[in-house]
């Protein structure tokens, strides 16, 4: 099963919370995709302490991950995420995010952040409501 993994879920990647999914995403056969704005989302609080290690291994970690696929943005998951932000209200990176999902036949979305649930679209997975 393909699903989308959104920025909350890396975040809790990184303070082990959200371990079991990446442990999913490990084996063979399995894996996920995500936006490239997660990275963009990552990288900012590493930016603003000025902290070049944890840059570093974040940009490491995360773009080398077995079975994690980074998704840019095109014309199309824009227009789609134009399209769910009027629809569902959705702030633009949730948009975006939801938009890379559907854009590329994924049906499920991993996060930790109910706002998702009103996307009719996707089967949606809250993390705190799945462990």
């Amino acid at each position: 099963m393909l699903r989308l993994i959104n920025t909350a879920i890396l975040i809790l990647t990184l303070i082990d919370t959200a371990h079991a999914h990446f442990v999913w995403l490990e084996r063979d056969g399995n894996s996920a995709i995500t936006s490239t704005l997660s990275m963009t989302e990552l990288l900012v609080p590493a930016h603003r302490d000025g902290d070049a290690r944890r840059l570093q291994d974040y940009r490491g970690l995360f773009s080398t991950y077995p079975g994690l696929v980074w998704v840019p943005p095109d014309l199309l998951i824009a227009d789609t995420a134009a399209q769910l932000r009027a629809e569902y209200r959705l702030k633009t990176p949730d948009a975006i995010q939801a938009a890379t999902a559907i854009q590329s036949k994924v049906r499920t979305l991993l996060t930790n952040d109910p706002s998702f649930l009103r996307v009719k679209e996707l089967e949606v997975l809250v993390l705190d409501e799945v462990l």
